[in-house]
């Protein structure tokens, strides 16, 4: 995989050292802002990259088969869809993208140009969450699911004094359920799917969403997806079975340790510790799929994430938060 990333904040800073190290990836180029231009340009001293620019095209042409888009919420779709067009495989940090449309439309042309769409969920690829899965048959009926991930944000303070900042903002496809609640959500519905009805309510501030709780109706069971923004809590799963139960120790995007207890006094408990690393599992499995050509994995990983944009788009316009993006959805094609 030779990979351009767009994007240059925090989630790039953290990730790029771990890419540079992985077999089968060379990370080739990387793009900014003008603004942000100087930065970047360090970042390719210090990390040995052949191109630092602000120009998509450049980047594109720097001879990459697959882009990381690691921008904010509401660039997304435009990058994704151009990358797409050009027939590179993308990599898109979450959430895949603003709405539902949005998500459609780009699945719909990642699979007519035969290309890998993959959302950026760290969750769905780790060694501890995939335990989860095997152990689920053993807790008996499932009654209860809760999934939390609580987190007082640094730009929290800001907000409150108006400064408002891509992940509070509407303009920007920001908000609780599209960040941290996007983690519980995927957590819940990798294990049980799509959910037969959803709400969600939630805290709001200057028309977003700070915390709030998201609720799915199963055909025998109801789930919780808790997020915070805005204060400080817990964080971790529990799934609760009439044979016993299964919890989680940390927040769904890096799942830590889990446990298992049965009602026979059964105690199983298992850490693979790829938590401290939770990009590499996803970008493994990325490059097996793409090097193997695996579209099918692809295009059931993507189906998941549209399914997951459907619960967060409906839930979020039914709460009364509103994004520049509902409005503009001429612009999808």
């Amino acid at each position: 995989m030779k990979l351009g990333i767009i994007g240059s904040g925090m989630i790039v800073q953290e990730f790029l050292p771990k890419l540079l190290e992985m077999p089968g990836l060379e990370v080739v180029g990387i793009q900014g802002t003008t603004a942000s231009l100087l930065h970047i340009q360090e970042m390719q001293k210090t990390y040995g990259l052949a191109v630092a620019t602000d120009d998509f095209e450049v980047l594109c042409a720097a001879g990459i088969d697959t882009v990381y888009v690691a921008v904010p919420n509401h660039l997304h779709f435009d990058y994704c869809q151009r990358a797409l067009e050009k027939k590179l495989n993308v990599i898109c940090e979450k959430p895949l993208t603003s709405t539902v449309e949005e998500a459609t439309a780009l699945a719909t042309l990642a699979k007519r140009q035969q290309c890998f769409l993959f959302e950026a969920i760290t969750t769905l690829y780790l060694g501890n969450y995939l335990k989860i899965q095997e152990w689920l048959a053993r807790i008996g009926k499932i009654k209860l699911v809760q999934s939390q991930y609580s987190q007082y944000s640094r730009r929290y303070d800001a907000f409150q004094r108006n400064e408002i900042l891509p992940a509070f903002d509407p303009a920007k496809s920001g908000g609780a359920l599209m960040d941290l609640n996007l983690y519980n959500l995927h957590y819940v519905m990798g294990l049980f799917g799509r959910p037969v009805k959803a709400a969600y309510y939630a805290n709001i501030e200057k028309k977003i969403d700070t915390s709030g709780v998201l609720v799915l109706q199963y055909p025998d069971f109801v789930a919780t997806c808790v997020a915070a923004k805005d204060s400080k809590g817990i964080f971790g799963g529990i799934i609760q079975g009439t044979k016993g139960c299964i919890r989680s120790l940390l927040p769904p995007n890096v799942v830590g340790e889990v446990v298992l207890e049965l009602n026979d006094g059964t105690r199983e408990v298992f850490d693979d510790g790829m938590g401290k690393q939770r990009l590499v599992p996803e970008f493994t499995r990325f490059i097996e799929a793409i090097n193997a050509n695996d579209l099918a994995f692809c295009y059931q990983q993507l189906d998941q994430s549209v399914a997951v944009s459907e619960v967060q788009t409906s839930t979020r316009r039914a709460a009364g938060i509103v994004f520049a993006a509902d409005k503009e959805e001429a612009h999808v094609k």
